[in-house]
């Protein structure tokens, strides 16, 4: 699968994007709009295997999507990509529900016993939703080594066959240490873990970090 769809024009989806082409996947950014101006940069400079469009358009194109939007904008975003241009595809879930309506820190707009990643395979059963690099901020998602160390990363999703498809990705971008947490209900814990994550951020001002499981071999 070489052909990737990318949800969101935001820094997240840019370093994705660029990252993926340098792989040697073609990549279209999709967005509201086919003229919005970030998705048309990304595609004037990064050559002819980057392309932009409508999220629908990104997300028929794609094999593998990427949601890289903001988490309480996520399922208007997949709305407006259609149920039609999703069914059937692996949707790598990046999104957090932050919630900045009452300044920082953000608060989680649901928690405990729901996530936005079981929100959202609940609202497109047709999708393969695989929660995974939610836990760090986008230049380690690509790079892990920018952590300064080797970091855990979390996965999880109900179909097995697209975790395995997203950790060939993920290993492509240099993680090793991966952990499957088994069904998308443990979407809970890994989204759970961004009020740590900011508030890490905030006492250090240093955003290259990640979080390491220490487990005897």
């Amino acid at each position: 699968m070489k052909r990737i769809g990318i949800l969101g024009t935001g820094t997240v989806g840019k370093t994705i994007g660029t990252a993926l082409l340098k792989l040697g996947y073609e990549v279209k950014m999709g967005s509201r709009s086919s003229e919005n101006a970030l998705a048309k940069e990304f595609t004037e400079t990064n050559g002819s295997k980057a392309s932009n469009g409508t999220f629908a358009e990104a997300a028929e194109f794609g094999e593998i999507l990427f949601n890289c939007t903001l988490g309480m904008a996520s399922i208007q975003a997949l709305n407006l990509a259609g149920k039609d241009a999703l069914k059937g595809k692996i949707l790598i879930d990046l999104s957090n529900p932050l919630d900045f309506s009452k300044g920082m820190p953000p608060s989680l707009s649901v928690c405990n016993t729901d996530s936005l990643g079981e929100q959202i395979q609940k609202e497109f059963t047709d999708l393969q939703v695989v929660k995974t690099l939610n836990i760090v901020n986008c230049e380690v998602m690509v790079n892990p080594a920018k952590s300064g160390g080797e970091p855990t990363m979390f996965i999880c999703g109900n179909a097995a066959p697209a975790k395995e498809k997203v950790l060939e990705i993920l290993h492509q971008f240099g993680w090793k240490d991966c952990i499957d947490l088994g069904d998308i209900s443990n979407a809970r814990g890994m989204e759970m873990l961004l009020p740590l994550w900011v508030r890490t951020y905030l006492s250090t001002k240093n955003g290259y970090f990640g979080f390491k499981v220490i487990r005897q071999a």
